[in-house]
């Protein structure tokens, strides 16, 4: 191959300089068996016996030599070359390589002061590996030096990608488990250096750690030939370099001439571009490290063959009970790395071999773009009230929501290009989703080929929507996030299902580091989901899915918000305290098709800081107990539920009727579950203890019933989504689905039978009126001129 390595007449490292590496690897590997085996003893100075090993082992060998290999060559070049570089680790289950590495250079114990460089600290680190009260066995929040959590497969590169955007001076080192690369997002994320501008940005340096096994399957790309493999990485615009065998001495030397060859490259790459201002896309380079799974550790065991098979990925001599004769062979390994020759008489490492870590914080755990609170600045906000939508009366013009944030966004991203930390990221739906006011001052980051009739391509902007993917999406801003910057994620609601896991992951991650003294806290994950449910004239059932509320709503009472304005104005004040915030999931909801607008920005503000509230000009319950409480939550629900009081109040002008709108969706938990929820004599004040409540939803009904079960008033009758309908207009969506204006006033009828007559002749008069509804949208193809002209009467807001 053009690009494998494969003259080492030039010898790269000196005999002594490859043998202090061998050593410091040695060390790196004795620390990870430690960590997956010894509860007791750690530096074997007393024969191994059946109680000093941990009563459950837990953990993966497979990956960690070779992940220990690549840290010590990286730890290298960082102190030759002054490299800012820190390490994603993609394997699922590498913790013990990274845990030890990051412990060898010091940085754990300054984290974690009981964890001390000596051998009583040696023998809390194995200990605390995979045991109760302990760290897990994959790279964590717990981790200093990891933007990444290693518990979920396929998003390794996308987060290195989104770290390295707007970092010109960052490589991010991102080591990719060959079992990882057949996940969807990885495979994907090769695609990814498409949109890295070598001016503006960092590096991105894979190298795919090829050991060729799953759990107990081999990997595709371990099979496949040689020249095929190479094709792949060529064909993605990558120019891969290989570094492959199991002699120590002979892939020390290799991976140590490589990484010159690819740091220099990279190096001369950015040079290039930056002062010759040429941003065209070089091909970057990157590692493939071919190497056996479970390298150095047992070659056989009770017969069968452990290294370069599957078997080594787990914990591969299983030492209970019923196994007392492998504890010999434990102690056999472990002492195969000559613990002796690498540890001083208190447990330290040798000098000599410490003195090869980098310093401060050019040291991977120590990377300052790995905590990243620590870097992170205020962003420069517009004054949203400049962008709001001037409403003389409730209801009296129509207004597009996301079109309006859209301004305010786009003086969000004038603001802070100088300090080049807010982005913009979405699967090409930002101009779907009529967020284009912001190509007004940016455009999207692209730096593949362009033809004429293009739009906004260039090879920088702060609009990343060019990849038609949620799951790289979501690793970028997360990458961009963890790194100390600010962002936000557009989508359509029913395909932000794609990254419910990712999600997960990070309200995770920022509930653990909430636990963590010494991790700052980064700027809030927010999402925009337009396109919604209540909107799909033409793209139907598969465009229709509010679950994603409910999947948020199920994290940590810490983490997470959502948020449903039902305008515009609610929707600039909500997005200003959403770009405000630090360290939460902030879900909005908003709709982009023209919708009455209610409040002036003034009234929004107190609404939104409220979070919800009685609307006082929609009611007509004042100095009286209501009869009935009707609530709304969402735009489209909101509209639906005034049509239906303006119905009410003309026909049953008696009826004393209280209007509630919902903002913060969490304001209807407790208090004692969500530090947004209402007090029960706060919500009771609002929903009265014992009116029915017709409550008129955006999502799942049972989402509702689900936050208010704990509440003294359970007349709560909610409508919401129910998976009806497919392509039909937009009042017949909601008829099918029982949130219209029709059935809510039948709805309030059905509960209050001491309305008598006249709420029975009502309730006629609108059944006939749906039937009337189906038989004309069947016809012409519309909704009823009734529906569609329909407007809040101001005569009924003065009453």
């Amino acid at each position: 191959m053009e690009t494998k390595i494969i003259d080492t007449v030039t010898k790269t490292l000196s005999p002594e300089l490859l043998q202090r590496i061998n050593a410091y690897w040695r060390a790196a590997n004795y620390l990870s068996v430690g960590q997956i085996y010894l509860y007791d003893n750690p530096l074997l100075r007393e024969p191994l016996k059946l109680e000093h090993v941990k009563p459950m082992l837990l953990g993966h060998w497979g990956t960690t030599p070779g992940q220990n290999f690549i840290y010590v060559h990286l730890n290298r070049v960082i102190k030759k070359y002054d490299l800012d570089m820190f390490y994603v680790a993609g394997p699922g289950h590498g913790g013990p390589a990274i845990v030890g590495n990051v412990y060898l250079e010091g940085t754990w114990s300054e984290v974690y002061p009981n964890v001390s460089q000596d051998e009583a600290g040696l023998k809390k680190l194995f200990k605390q590996f995979s045991f109760p009260g302990g760290i897990s066995s994959h790279v964590a929040p717990t981790t200093p030096g990891s933007i990444h959590e290693g518990g979920e497969l396929g998003y390794s590169l996308s987060h290195a990608f989104g770290a390295a955007f707007d970092n010109p001076d960052l490589i991010v080192a991102c080591v990719v488990g060959d079992g990882e690369a057949e996940t969807g997002p990885l495979a994907t994320s090769w695609q990814s250096n498409k949109l890295l501008n070598p001016i503006t940005d960092g590096a991105v340096l894979p190298i795919l750690h090829l050991n060729g096994y799953k759990i107990s399957n081999p990997t595709i790309l371990a099979r496949i030939e040689d020249d095929e493999l190479e094709y792949f990485f060529k064909g993605n615009g990558w120019k891969p370099y290989f570094v492959e065998g199991d002699d120590p001495e002979t892939m020390h030397e290799l991976m140590a001439s490589t990484l010159e060859k690819v740091i220099e490259e990279i190096q001369n790459i950015q040079k290039h571009a930056r002062e010759m201002n040429d941003n065209t896309r070089p091909r970057w380079p990157m590692i493939v490290l071919k190497s056996p799974k479970g390298w150095t550790g047992p070659k056989v065991v009770d017969g069968l063959q452990i290294e370069g098979t599957f078997r080594a990925h787990q914990v591969p001599i299983i030492i209970d009970a019923e196994h007392p004769d492998h504890v010999q062979l434990l102690e056999n390994w472990m002492k195969s790395y000559k613990p002796e020759e690498l540890f001083d008489e208190n447990g330290k490492l040798n000098a000599e071999l410490l003195e090869l870590a980098p310093k401060g914080n050019r040291r991977m755990g120590s990377n300052p773009h790995t905590n990243g609170g620590n870097l992170l600045k205020d962003l420069h906000l517009p004054d949203f009230h400049k962008h709001a939508v001037h409403i003389p009366s409730p209801g009296a013009v129509m207004g597009q929501d996301t079109m309006v944030l859209a301004k305010f966004l786009r003086d969000v991203i004038t603001l802070n290009r100088d300090q080049h930390n807010f982005r913009v990221f979405g699967p090409d739906e930002t101009m779907s989703n009529l967020l284009g006011a912001i190509f007004e001052t940016t455009n999207r980051q692209w730096d593949a080929k362009t033809e004429k009739y293009d739009e906004f391509l260039a090879p920088s902007g702060e609009v990343v929507d060019s990849m038609l993917s949620e799951h790289q999406c979501e690793g970028f801003l997360e990458g961009y996030l963890l790194t100390g910057r600010h962002g936000l994620f557009n989508s359509y609601e029913a395909f932000i299902r794609i990254v419910d896991s990712m999600f997960s992951q990070h309200a995770k991650w920022l509930k653990v580091t909430l636990e963590l003294p010494w991790r700052t806290k980064i700027s809030s994950l927010n999402y925009l989901l337009a396109s919604h449910v209540w909107q799909q004239d033409h793209n139907g059932f598969t465009h229709q899915d509010p679950g994603f509320l409910g999947h948020v709503i199920s994290k940590k009472a810490d983490i997470v918000r959502v948020y449903l304005p039902p305008d515009a104005n609610c929707l600039l004040s909500v997005f200003d305290h959403c770009l405000r915030s630090r360290h939460y999931v902030n879900v909005v909801v908003a709709g982009k098709h023209p919708l009455p607008q209610w409040l002036t920005i003034d009234e929004a503000v107190i609404h939104c800081t409220e979070g919800i509230g009685i609307w006082q000009w929609a009611s007509n319950d004042q100095g009286s107990e209501p009869d009935v409480v009707m609530a709304c939550c969402g735009d489209t629900p909101t509209l639906e539920l005034l049509a239906a009081v303006s119905i009410l109040r003309e026909h049953l002008p008696e009826l004393k009727i209280r209007v509630v709108n919902v903002v913060d969706l969490m304001k209807l938990q407790s208090s004692s579950e969500h530090p947004h929820g209402l007090n029960d004599h706060d919500y009771d004040s609002i929903f009265t203890k014992d009116k029915h409540i017709i409550f008129n939803f955006h999502g799942y009904p049972w989402l509702v019933h689900r936050l208010t079960y704990r509440r003294t008033n359970q007349n709560l009758h909610v409508r919401g989504y129910k998976e009806e309908g497919t392509i039909t207009t937009p009042f017949d969506l909601r008829v099918q689905n029982d949130i219209d204006r029709f059935h809510l006033v039948i709805d309030v009828i059905d509960r209050l039978p001491n309305l008598g007559s006249k709420g029975d002749y009502l309730k006629q008069q609108l059944k006939d009126k749906l039937i009337e509804h189906k038989h004309y949208v069947a016809e012409h193809g519309k909704d009823l001129p009734e529906i569609l002209n329909w407007k809040w009467n101001v005569e009924d807001t003065k009453k």
